[in-house]
């Protein structure tokens, strides 16, 4: 057993937009610890969504993902 609870440890932003949300979502993504490639798929899927759309390919992402998430009642 330990004799003090370790360190909680912090996430860092994303170098691209900024955002510790991106991260998160990112290290979800990320299969083998391959993170580098995880931001490249993460960031193609952006650029598409915003020359589709014509809109900011962030925000659409962040719409969607609010959509997504169950509500509490």
């Amino acid at each position: 057993m330990r004799k003090t609870r370790p360190k909680k440890r912090l996430i860092l932003p994303d170098p691209k937009y900024n955002d510790i949300l991106v991260t998160k979502f990112v290290n979800n993504l990320m299969l083998s610890g391959k993170k580098n490639l995880s931001f490249k798929i993460f960031y193609n899927a952006i650029d598409i969504v915003s020359e589709k759309t014509k809109e900011d390919g962030l925000e659409v992402w962040k719409k969607a993902l609010a959509n997504v998430t169950p509500s509490v009642e």
